[in-house]
């Protein structure tokens, strides 16, 4: 019996032995830490063997290592089970070799959640076998070992890109690439954009790439000739690749976008509004249209989406003031989208785990719509000298409770609170859904 060694028991480590179990293989997971107790419960009740807080056991014997994303290369296990010269591959490698489901991958550093749930919800709409997984939902490798949907939507990060080896999505949809997790890149944007583009590395003629065209760095990656995929962009204006655009009409003057000349809608209708958020849905309206679904099934799942939790959600609003949660915004690009889309006055609450950023570009948009920011974090001095020279009032927290509180007096009626951190959540949260729920928690105990 071939045997195989997982790397880190998380929700990746541990979907990937469950459907390493389901194939007949023996299964060793390893982690370096704790693991939580709900993955531990789970690999017991399944009978799987693991060890915590050390990487004791051999795996000399596996004929391959899935490695967790959050795992970095450099790791020194990792290295060694390199040098072993055993073959080491992501979850989501795994997951490809043991399935027939044909993938839509999606992938970039802002937006690809919100795409996920959009592409997902189209599908379903259409009364596919669909399944969201990745980022989103669960694993690849979990929702496999429960069942096998003819379509797998799967939202990918650079990390679960960098060990695949044959992946190969029918529909690759890279978004956009700015700034992010550079410190796992030796800081360099370069290594972090061919991450992104691994997505198109198995894709051949019959496989289609996804893309805005208004991104310097996707336009000079199709440029290059290195996609061999068929290549369709979308965007504010009409290109030579173009699949889908903005418009005006002329009687109106309404913007409307355009899906290929088969579908014009106006883009008040769709159900996420900001600029951000109608590139997604253009986004997937185009991998519907490929995928040949009735225009009327991609109207109206554009105008009837709910986003999902975390991102730019409207939690309720006190004393007039409004309060939104998008603490999905783990990096600048983000951030600055979401400010972009205030529409009113904002107390902004900011701060985190800093991934080598660059602040300066929030800073036009801080001046137009903040009057005033709370920081939370552990670390704030980098966000502290990014704006000190503003004169924007500011206050430094340690805890949602005084975060909330503190914008809750900064603000007047007509204002709206926004957390959009900018940053990692794992200096004072378990993760950026712990962070948005007690956002929630005390927002709604106010």
């Amino acid at each position: 019996m071939e045997k195989v060694w997982i790397l880190g028991g998380g929700e990746s480590g541990v979907g990937a032995a469950l459907l390493a179990q389901k194939k007949g293989y023996e299964v060793f997971l390893s982690d370096g830490g704790s693991l939580k107790k709900e993955y531990r419960d789970v690999l017991i009740h399944h009978e799987i063997r693991f060890e915590e807080q050390a990487h004791s056991e051999s795996w000399n014997s596996s004929s391959v290592v899935v490695k967790s994303p959050g795992i970095q290369n450099s790791a020194q296990v990792v290295l060694d089970v390199r040098a072993a010269g055993i073959e080491l591959i992501s979850e989501v490698e795994f997951a490809y070799r043991h399935c027939d489901s044909k993938f839509i991958g999606i992938t970039g550093s802002n937006g690809k959640t919100t795409t996920t749930g959009l592409v997902y919800h189209l599908l379903e709409k259409a009364g596919l076998d669909v399944a969201m997984v990745g980022n989103i939902g669960k694993s690849i490798c979990w929702l496999l070992s429960e069942r096998e949907p003819e379509y797998l939507v799967a939202e990918l990060s650079s990390f679960q890109l960098d060990d695949i080896v044959d992946f190969k999505p029918m529909i690759a949809i890279l978004l956009n690439i700015s700034p992010d997790h550079l410190d796992r890149y030796d800081y360099k944007l370069e290594n972090y954009a061919e991450a992104k583009f691994r997505i198109t590395k198995n894709q051949s003629p019959e496989d289609v790439f996804i893309y805005w065209n208004e991104d310097e760095l996707l336009n000079a990656f199709v440029d290059s000739g290195r996609v061999k995929a068929r290549t369709l962009s979308y965007g504010s204006k009409k290109t030579a690749d173009s699949a889908a655009w903005i418009e005006i009409e002329e009687e109106s003057e309404t913007e409307l976008l355009n899906l290929n000349n088969k579908l014009r809608m106006s883009i008040q209708k769709l159900a996420l509004q900001g600029r951000h958020n109608i590139y997604n849905s253009m986004a997937a309206g185009v991998a519907g249209r490929i995928l040949d679904l009735r225009k009327e099934v991609i109207r109206d799942s554009l105008m009837d989406f709910q986003n999902i939790e975390h991102r730019l959600e409207h939690v309720v609003s006190v004393c007039g003031v409004k309060y939104i949660n998008d603490s999905k915004a783990t990096n600048v690009n983000s951030s600055w989208w979401a400010l972009e889309s205030m529409d009113r006055p904002s107390v902004w609450i900011a701060g985190g785990v800093d991934k080598g950023n660059d602040y300066s570009s929030l800073i036009p948009l801080i001046e137009e719509k903040v009057k005033g920011i709370v920081l939370i974090g552990t670390e704030n001095e980098k966000l502290k000298a990014s704006f000190a020279e503003l004169g924007i009032p500011m206050t430094e927290v340690l805890s949602m409770e005084e975060a909330v509180r503190d914008a809750y007096n900064m603000a007047d009626k007509g204002d709206a609170v926004l957390l959009s951190p900018a940053c990692a959540s794992f200096d004072l949260f378990d993760n950026y859904e712990d962070r948005g729920n007690q956002f929630k928690y005390w927002v709604r105990h106010l």
